[in-house]
């Protein structure tokens, strides 16, 4: 089976080499010349999973089009802000047959579409039913450390998603199948702002209550948000929605938990970003939700004030205050997204 594997950051590093562990020839695209010459001369993608000894199997690339020409499955996790332009730079070269799986997060800022919607806008029809995307409680880290870890492989009809699902399943790593792609996508990037609310409580010192509210509190405003959009409601109670949500609320590991930890210790975000190569999704999916909300007019308090901390500089005290003091009401009024 020829499968490429676009982005070499820590989870697309993770999951090429699950699958080169599994005995398949995985090419894998790396943005960056360093990581590529990395991987090819150490076995070890030293700028995004160190530690982690790497495949025979996995053969880095920096050329784009070479990594993605006639794959039977082409897997896209790059940050969902050039998302686009690296779709746009290979969608000559896929085969006719090519299923194309995303494992990217995130909402588009100016189109507010998911990483699908830019894949049907982009492709040609025919790939439309042979779109997957990958999402659940997965640190990278973890997942090559082969710690046991559960996902959800969301497809249109059986074919697509139980291919993807046979593709990934190893002892280690459970692999679930949906039909919803809209719920799973929507829970997977909408989780990334509720985690820099978890990490701002976490950051200013404030107690599980806090955090165990702000979860699920945070779950309800993305399922309205998801079923507004067309998702299934009960792809919210399972991996792709409260299970990524637990994760990256409550782990260190997490990027945009750690942005947000930082806010509540009182750094800017200027200083924060400046500090690392990595990206937290979260920092530009929540311009995407506050606006989307707004537009859809849906209730998202949560969203707006991890908005208005992140853009609008808002004091993250200020913040927990005027949630707090919110009109009382019914706990499941407007649960879906009316």
């Amino acid at each position: 089976m020829k499968i490429g594997v676009v982005g070499a950051g820590a989870w697309g590093t993770a999951l090429a080499n699950l699958l080169a562990e599994k005995g398949f020839k995985v090419d894998l695209w790396a943005y960056e010349e360093e990581v590529c010459d990395d991987i090819a001369q150490r076995r070890e993608n030293r700028l995004f999973l160190p530690g982690v000894a790497l495949s025979a199997n996995l053969r880095p690339s920096n050329d784009l089009k070479r990594v993605a020409a006639k794959k039977e499955i082409l897997i896209l996790v790059v940050p969902s802000h050039v998302f686009r332009s690296v779709v746009q730079g290979l969608a000559g070269e896929l085969g006719d047959e090519t299923i194309v799986v995303s494992a990217s997060k995130g909402i588009e800022n100016r189109t507010h579409l998911t990483m699908t919607g830019i894949l049907k806008e982009l492709l040609a029809e025919r790939f439309h039913d042979s779109l997957a995307v990958v999402s659940g409680p997965s640190f990278a880290a973890e997942v090559a450390r082969e710690v046991p870890t559960a996902v959800t492989v969301a497809a249109h009809g059986s074919r697509v998603g139980e291919k993807v699902q046979a593709l990934f399943a190893t002892p280690f790593f459970r692999v679930y199948t949906s039909g919803d792609l809209i719920g799973a996508e929507t829970g997977g990037a909408v989780k990334n702002v509720m985690a820099i609310a978890a990490g701002i409580s976490d950051g200013l010192g404030l107690g599980l209550n806090t955090r165990a509210a702000l979860i699920t509190r945070g779950i309800t405003e993305i399922q309205r948000l998801g079923i507004r959009l067309g998702a299934e409601p009960k792809t919210f109670s399972g991996l792709a929605g409260i299970g990524d949500l637990i994760l990256t609320c409550t782990g260190t590991l997490s990027r945009n938990w750690a942005v947000g930890n930082r806010l509540g210790q009182g750094m800017k975000l200027d200083e924060i970003i400046s500090g690392t190569r990595t990206v937290a999704e979260g920092v530009r999916t929540t311009k995407s939700v506050y606006n989307l909300s707004r537009k859809l007019e849906i209730e998202m308090p949560i969203a707006e004030h991890v908005y208005r901390i992140l853009y609008e500089d808002l004091d993250p005290r200020q913040a927990l205050h005027t949630l707090m003091m919110r009109d009382l009401r019914h706990e499941h009024d407007g649960e879906l997204g009316l």
